[in-house]
């Protein structure tokens, strides 16, 4: 169970294990406590994050998560096991009985992104185009380039396939490490190929087109050994510079981090194709809890700072935005301006409150009793998830610039804690997400008079709800902006159809004991189906 072990180490820290039975305070890089077995008379119960461990020196007993838990509850190993699983999501089913054979799998997907790294980097020494692209158009120096590995995936077929084959590596290694597409061709061809590293080696890529072709970048599919809700882009280069200068920057791209790190902000890092989760924070915060968001101002930043700011609020970070990019579009072409221009920004920040405190005066017509309604409603909201010294601060802040009573506050609306009555829980319909998606393309179907295949489609709806939906949400949409929505909406029915797919296969995994030849069919087939998904 040894894979098992180090995944649910992964998704759980020891401060947020032991945080649950000790009161813990941070002391320096560590936390420490009073020890839970009442032995100590001054704390005396040392926790650290950076080593994943604990002691209680008046006990003289230590360990990681899963001797902790043993200890404090007197129960075995593989009930202390069990429990850790569940709270981090980990499915036991899938390692048991082939521990050893999931290790090798990852040990060879391991080395053969290793070689692969290596090729490509050679492939780019070997094409003078490409560097050119690399050094000059994104202005990449040689000491950056080597840092961050970076090489060139040739654009013909079978190259990289080709390659690893003479090495030794078949074609189902290579489909584990996420090398191979659909087609049992090379995953990526023509592309600049940027390594995901973490601190055991290479665990994937990003690959960016060197023209305007799409899609501008491709990432490495969910394997053994990557996971995008885990993975930080530019952690295990960071992490140093984190720690000595207590603070990161989280941007929106890889290459923001790569131009960041070259111009001398080396705490920069970034979540890679998926939205910031508290699982993400949880780690940056075992460095740091001077968290410094460096996002765009549309909407979506704005969304992804409030979501942010509620997460923040239950770990104790210091949440702060970066928003001068004095007319650029993103750090990396503040970079371009002057390398001291970025240094600066990330230097004047602003508390990430009161940045998005600001958006939604910009939103709304202060001028107006209907605008400053729904500014106290915003603000209200998103001060009620702070800690009780922040809310007082926001709000008597917020009350002055509303030229109301704080008191006066509580009577917004997000603001009141009305008492719901309680309700009745069902079963969750597994195609419930997949139904949503197809009546909104009824919907555009419908309103706008589109030519949509939904021949295929299982979801029924009436005339006059569809008539509403396209009527919410479409109306005012061009139909530009429709033919982009509904290819948007295709695929993420198709996406839903294949994970719905993969859900009834892995239950059907979970059945078959030991015979590794339906095993390998039914892996065949998830690994198939995931890339039909992509």
């Amino acid at each position: 169970m040894q894979d098992a072990k180090e995944e649910i180490k992964a998704r759980l820290s020891v401060e947020e294990v032991v945080g649950q039975y000790i009161e813990l305070k941070k002391a320096g890089r560590n936390y420490k406590g009073r020890s839970p077995w009442g032995v100590d008379k001054t704390p005396s119960f040392m926790v650290s994050p950076d080593k994943g461990i604990w002691h209680d020196f008046s006990a003289n007993k230590g360990g990681d998560i899963f001797s902790f838990v043993m200890e404090v509850e007197g129960i075995s190993f593989r009930e202390a096991l069990e429990k850790l699983a569940n709270q981090a999501g980990v499915e036991l089913a899938k390692y048991g009985g082939g521990d050893r054979k999931v290790a090798r799998k990852k040990a060879r997907a391991r080395e053969a992104l290793e070689l692969a790294t290596k090729y490509y980097q050679y492939c780019l020494s070997q094409n003078k185009q490409v560097m050119e692209y690399v050094f000059y158009r994104r202005n990449l120096n040689q000491k950056t380039v080597k840092e961050f590995r970076i090489g060139y995936g040739p654009s013909s077929g079978r190259a990289l396939t080709n390659f690893l084959s003479k090495k030794g590596f078949s074609r189902e290694e290579m489909a584990d490490a996420g090398l191979l597409n659909q087609y049992g061709g090379d995953m990526f061809r023509g592309r600049m190929m940027v390594p995901f590293i973490d601190v055991s080696g290479v665990i994937g890529f990003t690959a960016r087109v060197l023209d305007k072709s799409e899609p501008k970048y491709l990432n490495t599919p969910e394997t053994l050994l990557f996971n995008k809700g885990r993975f930080i882009f530019g952690y295990a280069q960071a992490k140093e510079a984190i720690r000595k200068n207590g603070f990161v920057v989280i941007v929106e791209g890889n290459m923001d981090v790569i131009s960041s790190h070259q111009a001398g902000v080396k705490e920069a890092v970034a979540t890679s194709g998926t939205a910031m989760t508290e699982m993400h924070l949880k780690q940056l915060s075992r460095l740091t809890n001077d968290i410094r968001l460096a996002y765009d101002g549309d909407a979506a930043g704005v969304k992804a700072t409030e979501r942010a700011i509620k997460m923040a609020a239950t770990l104790g970070i210091r949440l702060s935005v970066i928003s001068d990019y004095q007319g650029a579009k993103d750090p990396d072409e503040l970079i371009q301006k002057g390398a001291e221009l970025w240094q600066k920004a990330v230097e004047e920040r602003e508390p990430a409150v009161e940045w998005v405190l600001k958006k939604y005066r910009e939103r709304v017509d202060m001028a107006t009793a209907e605008g400053k309604q729904e500014y106290a409603d915003l603000a209200v909201e998103l001060i009620g998830c702070l800690p009780p010294v922040q809310q007082k601060h926001y709000r008597d802040k917020v009350a002055l610039e509303l030229e109301v009573a704080p008191e006066e506050l509580k009577k917004a609306k997000n603001g009141i804690k009305k008492r719901l009555k309680p309700v009745k829980m069902v079963p969750k319909d597994e195609n419930s997400e997949i139904l949503g998606i197809e009546k909104e393309l009824l919907a555009i179907k419908a309103g706008a008079g589109m030519e949509i295949d939904t021949a295929s489609f299982s979801t029924e709806a009436s005339p006059e709800e569809l008539s509403m939906i396209f009527e919410v949400k479409y109306a005012k949409y061009s139909e530009t902006e429709l033919k982009s929505e509904v290819k948007l909406l295709l695929k993420r029915r198709k996406k839903s159809l294949v994970k719905g797919e993969i859900e009834k296969l892995s239950a059907e995994l979970e059945k078959v004991e030991d015979d590794e030849e339906k095993t390998n069919a039914i892996l065949n087939k998830i690994r198939s189906l995931q890339k039909t998904g992509e």
